[in-house]
């Protein structure tokens, strides 16, 4: 079924509007744009399917960030609820409070009871102010170590899912040991005598998303990215300036692509056409059936095995050989 006629030109004229504003003010609107033109894309296609498509460019690695900001991208309890059954939220750390940037509990993914760990942005301006765009504060990687001990003592496998730009950088982070949680949550992750995958989801930022992103296999959708810094920080550092962050990005080679290339992966989950916005039904699909695929392999291994080889994995990350 061919698309409207006047919904096509609504929308191209809405990307006219928003380069303009974007080049009058000097704004970065690649998030609101870049999805916007995959939508003016597939409509032109729609309106031509005789025609054979024009071979598209693969996107380039600014663009991937853009992408994995969509607005409308599927959260990680969006994908709790297409994927999960039984989910029960647990709270507090037992020594400060809750973070509702940090979220998990006991649940069974596609059948599978598991440990969900959950980096949770929010969906709306209010969720994600209270959520703090998924930067969570000490207390809610503490919550994420009690919830991996409950996981190692019910022999629970442990799903994370990570999608954050970094820990919460606030005084009151820092005041309340927030490297000190990081680093506690990354010893246990290590030390666990269940399976781990990981799935970063939409962001992948410095030690906020390496707290639950330590695990047997670590697996990436297609339009997400993860580094040690984002874009904005690293062209602030090293140009003082965050509107280099393009430039930022092809030189960190976060892409998952990239990372793919690099070893830092097992697997590239791919993405509807347009990205996982565009069909969140589809995304969370393809996302269900890494992760279990993965579970079930993982699964058949003994808990010393599993315990030495994550180990083993991450030290290999960033291994090289020098040449005389």
């Amino acid at each position: 079924m061919t698309a409207p006629i006047d919904t096509l030109k609504e929308l191209e004229a809405r990307v006219r509007d928003l380069e303009v504003t974007a080049q009058r003010t000097g704004q970065n609107l690649d998030a609101a744009i870049t999805p916007l033109r995959a939508e003016v894309d597939r409509l032109r296609a729609a309106q031509n399917p005789a025609q054979p498509p024009a071979p598209k460019a693969a996107p380039t690695r600014w663009e991937r960030v853009q992408l994995a900001r969509a607005p409308g991208r599927p959260t990680a309890l969006d994908y709790v609820e297409h994927l999960c059954t039984e989910f029960t939220e647990l709270h507090g750390d037992r020594r400060y409070g809750d973070d509702p940037a940090l979220i998990g509990g006991p649940a069974r993914w596609q059948g599978v009871p598991v440990m969900l760990l959950l980096q949770q942005k929010g969906r709306d301006t209010k969720s994600k102010i209270k959520r703090r765009f998924g930067s969570a504060n000490p207390e809610g990687y503490r919550k994420a170590v009690r919830l991996m001990d409950l996981a190692d003592k019910f022999g629970l496998p442990v799903v994370a899912l990570v999608d954050t730009q970094g820990a919460y950088p606030g005084l009151e982070a820092e005041e309340r040991g927030q490297g000190w949680a990081i680093a506690e949550s990354i010893r246990r992750m290590l030390n666990l005598r269940v399976p781990v995958v990981n799935v970063v989801i939409g962001e992948g930022g410095s030690g906020g998303a390496l707290a639950i992103g330590v695990g047997n296999r670590v697996l990436i959708q297609e339009n997400a990215w993860y580094s040690v810094i984002s874009p904005e920080g690293a062209a602030s550092i090293i140009w003082k300036d965050a509107s280099k962050a393009p430039l930022a990005a092809e030189a960190l080679r976060l892409t998952a692509p990239d990372l793919l290339e690099l070893g830092i992966v097992e697997e590239v989950i791919p993405e509807p056409e347009g990205g996982a916005h565009l069909n969140p039904q589809q995304a969370a699909h393809a996302v269900g059936e890494a992760v279990t695929r993965h579970l079930r392999d993982l699964m058949q291994q003994a808990p010393t095995d599993l315990k030495s080889g994550r180990a083993a994995r991450f030290r290999r990350l960033g291994a090289y050989t020098e040449t005389t």
